[in-house]
C-alpha cells in the first residue's frame, strides 16, 4: 500500500484517537459533522470513486455496507442520495468501532489495487492523490467540529491535554509590494484543486501587507473601544448578525468576573495569549477590525503576490518546502493545536524570525476581501468530482494561508479555502492590508 495513504489515513485516526464513542458522535450545529462521520465520509469517498470503480472490476469488490452509500455521501448528487447534513448526529448505528472496522476493509481493498498495479494508471493515480487531500481537510473538520461540540458542555472538556504554545510579542510592521501585472493561480507542477486554474494575469495596484496577523492583545482593544457596540465599523449584513447572533467576541471567548478573558481551546479554557493570532473571527468581524484600525482586508491576489514574494521579503516560491505551525508538526512536538506566533516565519529556510512576513502559511487562515468565484476560464471538472468546489462559487469569501489545524503538505500559495462570511468555529483569522 502506498505510504502516502497509509500516512493520512493513520493519521485520521490517531486525530480521533483520544474522543470517547459518545464525542464521536455528537453534532453541535448543521455546519460541523460528528469525527465518527468524517471518518466514515473519507472511507466512503475511497470506497465510491477508488476501490467500487477498479477492484469491482478486478476481484469483484462488494460494498461494506450498501446503506453507507446515503448515509456517508455529502453532497456527491451525481453519486446518489445524500442523508440530511443537519441529522449526522442522530446517526448512531454503525458505532464508532464498525466505522473503524469499514477504514480497515476498505484500505484492504486499496491494497488489492496497489497489488494489481493498479496504481501505475493515471486516472487511478488521480483519484487517490485527490482521496488523500480530501481526507487531510476533513481532518481539519474534525478538529474544528469537535472543539465546537466539546465547547457545549459546561465541563469544558479536554480533547488533548497539552500544554499551549508560548508567544512573544512581535512588532507590526509593513511590508511594500509594488504590485502590477502578476500571475495568479498554481502553475500545474504538482497537485492543485480545480479552483486555482487556470493560471492568469491580474492587475494589482502597489499595496502594503502587515508583517503578521492580528494578536488577541489587539483585538481586546477593539472589544474594549465598544467595536461590538458601534455599528459605523460594520458592513450592513455584518452588523444585524452582531446584534441576531449577541456578538460580543470572538467565538469561545469568555470575560470572567474578573474582567480577563479567557477562551475554550482543545486543550479546555485557558486564559487569552495576548502575543498569539487571535482565531475563530467571521470575515464580518475581520473587516470591522479592519475599518476600525484604519486598514482593510487584502485581496486573494495580493496575499498571493506576497506569499510568492522573493524569500527576502518573506515570501515562498510555490514549490518551496513550507515551514510553520501544522497540526502533524505539532501534534509530533506535542505542543498542542493552538496557534502562536513564536519562532514561525513565513518564508526562508529555518524557524527564526529571518523575514519580514511571519506565519504566511499556518497557524490562522486569513479572511481576504475577495468573493469565491471562479478563475477566468475555469471550467469545472466532468463527472461526480466535478462537484467538488465549482458548485459552491457564491455567498462565500476565500482564506489564505492555512492553520493550526492543517496539514503542512496539504497547503500551497494558491490555496483558495472558503467559507460564509459568517462562519466563525474555524481557525480564522486576519491580517491587515492597506
Amino acid at each position: 500500500m502506498p505510504s502516502n495513504y497509509q500516512r493520512v489515513r493513520r493519521f485520521s485516526e490517531r486525530l480521533a484517537e483520544t474522543l470517547t464513542p459518545e464525542d464521536s458522535t455528537l453534532q453541535s450545529m448543521p455546519d460541523a459533522s460528528p469525527a465518527k462521520w468524517h471518518l466514515a465520509h473519507t472511507t466512503w469517498f475511497f470506497e465510491t470513486f477508488l476501490v467500487g470503480r477498479f477492484d469491482r472490476e478486478q476481484s469483484g469488490y462488494q460494498a461494506v455496507d450498501p446503506a453507507y452509500a446515503v448515509l456517508f455521501n455529502s453532497y456527491y448528487n451525481t453519486v446518489g442520495e445524500q442523508f440530511p447534513r443537519a441529522q449526522r448526529g442522530l446517526i448512531s448505528r454503525p458505532t464508532l468501532g464498525e466505522a473503524l472496522d469499514y477504514r480497515k476493509r476498505v484500505d484492504e481493498a486499496v491494497e488489492r489495487l496497489e497489488a494489481q498495479a493498479l496504481f501505475d494508471e493515471p486516472e487511478v493515480r488521480g483519484i487517490l492523490e485527490v482521496g488523500l487531500h480530501h481526507e487531510q481537510q476533513h481532518q481539519e473538520l474534525l478538529l474544528t467540529d469537535i472543539r465546537h461540540a466539546l465547547s457545549q458542555n459546561p465541563l469544558d472538556p479536554v480533547y488533548r491535554p497539552e500544554p499551549l504554545r508560548d508567544s512573544e510579542p512581535t512588532p507590526l510592521d509593513w511590508v511594500a509590494f509594488d504590485g502590477g501585472v502578476v500571475p495568479i493561480g498554481h502553475t500545474g507542477e504538482g497537485f492543485a484543486y480545480d479552483n486555482e486554474y487556470p493560471r492568469h494575469d491580474a492587475l494589482v495596484p502597489p499595496f502594503e501587507l502587515a508583517t503578521r496577523p492580528v494578536t488577541c492583545g489587539e483585538y481586546q482593544q477593539f472589544i474594549r473601544d465598544g467595536g461590538y457596540e458601534t455599528p459605523m465599523h460594520w458592513l450592513a449584513e455584518g452588523w444585524a448578525t452582531v446584534q441576531a447572533e449577541g456578538w460580543r467576541g470572538p467565538l469561545y471567548w469568555r470575560r470572567e468576573p474578573d474582567g480577563e478573558y479567557t477562551q475554550f481551546t482543545l486543550a479546555g479554557r485557558v486564559p487569552i495569549d495576548p502575543h498569539a493570532p487571535v482565531t475563530c473571527l467571521s470575515y464580518f468581524e475581520a473587516d470591522a477590525y479592519a475599518r476600525w484600525v484604519g486598514a482593510r482586508l487584502p485581496t486573494e491576489q495580493e496575499w498571493e503576490t506576497a506569499c510568492l514574494a522573493p524569500p527576502a521579503t518573506g515570501g515562498l516560491q510555490e514549490n518551496q518546502p513550507v515551514r510553520g505551525g501544522f497540526v502533524d508538526e505539532l501534534l509530533e512536538a506535542s505542543q498542542g493545536v493552538q496557534p502562536a506566533l513564536a519562532g514561525v516565519c513565513g518564508g526562508g529556510q529555518d524557524k527564526k524570525f529571518t523575514t519580514p512576513l511571519v506565519a504566511m502559511r499556518g497557524e490562522v487562515w486569513e479572511w481576504t476581501a475577495s468573493p469565491y468565484t471562479p478563475y477566468p476560464g475555469y471550467r469545472a471538472a466532468e463527472g461526480a468530482l466535478g462537484e467538488y468546489n465549482g458548485k459552491f462559487m457564491v455567498n462565500q469569501q476565500v482564506l489564505r494561508g492555512g492553520s493550526c489545524a492543517t496539514s503542512s503538505d496539504h497547503l500551497r500559495a494558491t490555496y483558495r479555502n472558503f467559507f460564509p462570511t459568517s462562519a466563525r468555529w474555524q481557525f480564522s483569522g486576519v491580517r491587515l492590508a492597506r
